[in-house]
Protein backbone atom coordinates (compact mmCIF):
# COMPACT_ATOMS: atom_id res chain seq x y z
CA UNK A 1 0.00 0.00 0.00
CA UNK A 2 1.32 3.42 -0.92
CA UNK A 3 -0.80 4.94 1.79
CA UNK A 4 -0.93 7.73 4.25
CA UNK A 5 -2.10 6.81 7.72
CA UNK A 6 -5.77 6.36 8.49
CA UNK A 7 -5.73 9.73 10.17
CA UNK A 8 -4.19 11.31 7.09
CA UNK A 9 -1.11 12.54 8.93
CA UNK A 10 1.75 12.83 6.48
CA UNK A 11 4.47 12.84 9.11
CA UNK A 12 5.76 9.34 8.55
CA UNK A 13 9.28 10.54 9.32
CA UNK A 14 8.39 11.24 12.94
CA UNK A 15 10.43 8.94 15.13
CA UNK A 16 9.94 7.56 18.57
CA UNK A 17 9.98 10.19 21.32
CA UNK A 18 11.33 8.75 24.58
CA UNK A 19 9.68 9.60 27.86
CA UNK A 20 6.26 10.50 26.49
CA UNK A 21 3.50 10.78 29.03
CA UNK A 22 1.14 7.85 29.41
CA UNK A 23 -1.86 9.89 30.45
CA UNK A 24 -4.93 9.69 28.24
CA UNK A 25 -7.43 12.53 27.86
CA UNK A 26 -10.81 10.94 27.35
CA UNK A 27 -13.64 12.42 25.34
CA UNK A 28 -17.29 12.22 26.39
CA UNK A 29 -18.27 8.92 27.96
CA UNK A 30 -21.22 7.22 26.27
CA UNK A 31 -21.64 4.77 29.13
CA UNK A 32 -20.09 3.73 32.40
CA UNK A 33 -18.52 0.48 33.46
CA UNK A 34 -16.32 -2.07 31.67
CA UNK A 35 -17.19 -3.34 28.21
CA UNK A 36 -18.60 -6.83 28.01
CA UNK A 37 -17.17 -7.67 24.58
CA UNK A 38 -13.72 -6.97 23.18
CA UNK A 39 -13.24 -4.81 20.10
CA UNK A 40 -12.61 -6.53 16.80
CA UNK A 41 -9.44 -6.01 14.79
CA UNK A 42 -9.33 -4.84 11.18
CA UNK A 43 -5.98 -5.14 9.40
CA UNK A 44 -5.75 -3.34 6.06
CA UNK A 45 -3.47 -5.43 3.85
CA UNK A 46 -4.77 -5.03 0.30
CA UNK A 47 -2.14 -2.83 -1.34
CA UNK A 48 0.22 -3.88 -4.12
CA UNK A 49 3.35 -2.27 -2.67
CA UNK A 50 4.33 -0.81 -6.02
CA UNK A 51 7.43 0.99 -4.73
CA UNK A 52 8.53 -2.20 -3.01
CA UNK A 53 7.82 -4.37 -6.02
CA UNK A 54 5.59 -6.81 -4.12
CA UNK A 55 2.53 -6.77 -1.84
CA UNK A 56 3.46 -5.63 1.65
CA UNK A 57 1.33 -8.31 3.29
CA UNK A 58 3.79 -10.94 2.02
CA UNK A 59 6.99 -9.23 3.17
CA UNK A 60 8.85 -11.13 5.87
CA UNK A 61 10.61 -9.83 8.94
CA UNK A 62 12.47 -12.34 11.09
CA UNK A 63 10.75 -15.14 9.19
CA UNK A 64 7.24 -13.78 9.77
CA UNK A 65 5.03 -12.20 7.11
CA UNK A 66 3.81 -8.69 7.86
CA UNK A 67 0.22 -9.90 7.62
CA UNK A 68 0.84 -12.58 10.26
CA UNK A 69 2.68 -10.07 12.41
CA UNK A 70 -0.29 -7.70 12.23
CA UNK A 71 -2.79 -10.41 13.14
CA UNK A 72 -0.62 -11.48 16.07
CA UNK A 73 -0.34 -7.89 17.26
CA UNK A 74 -4.11 -7.38 17.26
CA UNK A 75 -4.77 -10.76 18.87
CA UNK A 76 -2.20 -10.23 21.61
CA UNK A 77 -3.97 -6.97 22.46
CA UNK A 78 -7.25 -8.82 22.95
CA UNK A 79 -9.03 -7.99 19.68
CA UNK A 80 -11.51 -10.56 18.41
CA UNK A 81 -12.48 -11.42 15.77
CA UNK A 82 -9.75 -10.19 13.44
CA UNK A 83 -10.54 -9.30 9.84
CA UNK A 84 -7.76 -9.04 7.24
CA UNK A 85 -8.67 -7.08 4.12
CA UNK A 86 -6.74 -8.32 1.07
CA UNK A 87 -6.67 -7.32 -2.57
CA UNK A 88 -3.46 -7.31 -4.60
CA UNK A 89 -2.42 -10.71 -3.24
CA UNK A 90 -4.59 -13.62 -2.22
CA UNK A 91 -3.47 -14.44 1.29
CA UNK A 92 -4.34 -17.24 3.68
CA UNK A 93 -4.05 -16.20 7.30
CA UNK A 94 -4.33 -18.35 10.40
CA UNK A 95 -6.36 -16.83 13.21
CA UNK A 96 -8.22 -14.29 11.10
CA UNK A 97 -11.09 -13.89 8.67
CA UNK A 98 -9.85 -12.94 5.20
CA UNK A 99 -11.99 -10.25 3.56
CA UNK A 100 -11.43 -9.81 -0.20
CA UNK A 101 -11.61 -6.24 -1.47
CA UNK A 102 -12.18 -6.27 -5.24
CA UNK A 103 -11.90 -2.46 -5.25
CA UNK A 104 -8.47 -2.31 -3.61
CA UNK A 105 -7.05 -0.26 -6.50
CA UNK A 106 -9.36 2.60 -5.45
CA UNK A 107 -7.25 3.15 -2.33
CA UNK A 108 -7.24 2.52 1.38
CA UNK A 109 -10.74 3.93 1.82
CA UNK A 110 -12.25 0.97 -0.02
CA UNK A 111 -10.40 -1.45 2.26
CA UNK A 112 -11.62 0.36 5.37
CA UNK A 113 -15.19 0.15 4.09
CA UNK A 114 -14.81 -3.54 3.28
CA UNK A 115 -13.32 -4.35 6.68
CA UNK A 116 -15.99 -2.50 8.64
CA UNK A 117 -18.78 -4.04 6.54
CA UNK A 118 -17.43 -7.55 7.23
CA UNK A 119 -17.62 -7.23 11.01
CA UNK A 120 -20.19 -9.50 12.65
CA UNK A 121 -23.48 -8.11 13.98
CA UNK A 122 -23.19 -6.84 17.52
CA UNK A 123 -19.49 -6.01 17.25
CA UNK A 124 -19.08 -3.14 19.72
CA UNK A 125 -15.92 -1.56 18.34
CA UNK A 126 -12.93 -2.17 16.07
CA UNK A 127 -9.23 -1.36 16.07
CA UNK A 128 -8.07 -0.50 12.56
CA UNK A 129 -4.38 -1.03 11.78
CA UNK A 130 -2.16 -1.01 8.68
CA UNK A 131 -0.11 -4.02 7.62
CA UNK A 132 2.92 -1.90 6.69
CA UNK A 133 3.60 -0.54 10.18
CA UNK A 134 5.46 -3.35 11.96
CA UNK A 135 6.76 -0.92 14.57
CA UNK A 136 3.32 -0.87 16.19
CA UNK A 137 3.29 -3.46 19.02
CA UNK A 138 0.37 -5.05 20.84
CA UNK A 139 1.04 -2.71 23.77
CA UNK A 140 -0.02 0.29 21.68
CA UNK A 141 -3.28 -1.39 20.70
CA UNK A 142 -3.80 -2.36 24.33
CA UNK A 143 -3.69 1.32 25.25
CA UNK A 144 -6.46 2.05 22.76
CA UNK A 145 -8.49 -0.83 24.15
CA UNK A 146 -7.99 0.49 27.69
CA UNK A 147 -9.22 3.91 26.58
CA UNK A 148 -12.26 2.25 24.99
CA UNK A 149 -12.99 0.31 28.16
CA UNK A 150 -12.77 3.59 30.09
CA UNK A 151 -15.41 5.12 27.83
CA UNK A 152 -13.63 6.59 24.79
CA UNK A 153 -15.79 6.74 21.68
CA UNK A 154 -12.87 6.97 19.28
CA UNK A 155 -9.28 6.38 20.42
CA UNK A 156 -6.36 7.43 18.24
CA UNK A 157 -2.69 6.66 18.84
CA UNK A 158 -0.60 9.83 18.83
CA UNK A 159 3.12 10.45 18.38
CA UNK A 160 4.57 13.81 19.35
CA UNK A 161 0.97 14.96 19.74
CA UNK A 162 0.09 14.10 16.13
CA UNK A 163 -2.62 11.50 15.38
CA UNK A 164 -1.47 8.43 13.47
CA UNK A 165 -2.31 4.72 13.74
CA UNK A 166 -3.87 2.54 14.97
CA UNK A 167 -7.39 3.88 15.48
CA UNK A 168 -10.24 2.44 17.53
CA UNK A 169 -13.84 3.18 16.51
CA UNK A 170 -17.01 2.36 18.39
CA UNK A 171 -19.71 0.69 16.32
CA UNK A 172 -21.87 3.82 16.47
CA UNK A 173 -19.31 5.52 14.23
CA UNK A 174 -18.65 2.74 11.69
CA UNK A 175 -21.13 4.13 9.15
CA UNK A 176 -19.81 7.70 9.34
CA UNK A 177 -16.20 6.54 9.05
CA UNK A 178 -17.07 4.35 6.06
CA UNK A 179 -18.86 7.19 4.29
CA UNK A 180 -15.85 9.43 4.74
CA UNK A 181 -13.39 6.77 3.52
CA UNK A 182 -12.71 7.85 -0.06
CA UNK A 183 -9.52 7.22 -2.01
CA UNK A 184 -6.52 7.02 0.31
CA UNK A 185 -7.93 9.35 2.96
CA UNK A 186 -9.17 6.59 5.24
CA UNK A 187 -11.02 7.98 8.24
CA UNK A 188 -9.22 11.33 8.08
CA UNK A 189 -12.21 13.46 7.09
CA UNK A 190 -14.47 11.99 9.74
CA UNK A 191 -11.91 12.29 12.54
CA UNK A 192 -11.09 15.88 11.64
CA UNK A 193 -14.76 16.80 11.45
CA UNK A 194 -15.52 15.32 14.88
CA UNK A 195 -12.61 16.10 17.21
CA UNK A 196 -15.11 16.11 20.08
CA UNK A 197 -15.34 12.33 19.76
CA UNK A 198 -11.61 11.64 19.71
CA UNK A 199 -9.52 10.54 22.68
CA UNK A 200 -5.78 10.94 21.94
CA UNK A 201 -3.69 8.06 23.28
CA UNK A 202 0.07 8.84 23.46
CA UNK A 203 2.17 5.92 22.20
CA UNK A 204 5.52 7.60 21.58
CA UNK A 205 7.32 5.54 24.18
CA UNK A 206 6.30 2.12 22.90
CA UNK A 207 5.62 2.37 19.17
CA UNK A 208 7.08 3.69 15.91
CA UNK A 209 4.41 4.36 13.24
CA UNK A 210 6.75 4.54 10.25
CA UNK A 211 5.42 2.90 7.07
CA UNK A 212 7.42 0.45 5.01
CA UNK A 213 6.93 1.88 1.52
CA UNK A 214 10.29 1.32 -0.18
CA UNK A 215 13.19 -1.14 -0.15
CA UNK A 216 15.14 1.47 1.81
CA UNK A 217 12.41 1.58 4.48
CA UNK A 218 12.51 -2.20 4.75
CA UNK A 219 16.30 -2.26 5.04
CA UNK A 220 16.24 0.44 7.71
CA UNK A 221 13.64 -1.42 9.77
CA UNK A 222 15.60 -4.67 9.55
CA UNK A 223 18.77 -2.87 10.61
CA UNK A 224 17.01 -1.31 13.60
CA UNK A 225 15.33 -4.58 14.57
CA UNK A 226 17.82 -7.40 13.87
CA UNK A 227 16.51 -10.91 14.36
Amino acid sequence: MTLESLTGDAGRDRKRTPGARHSVRHGPRPEAGPEARPPAGVLLAAGAGRRLGRPKALLELAGERLVDRGVRMLGDAGCAPIMVVVGAAQVEVVGAVVVPNPDWRDGMGSSLRAGLAALPPGCPAAVVALVDQPGIPAAAVARLVAAYEAGARIAVATYGGAPRNPVLLRAAHFADAARAAVGDTGARGFLRARPDLVTPVPCDDIAVPDDIDTPEDLAAFRAAHPG
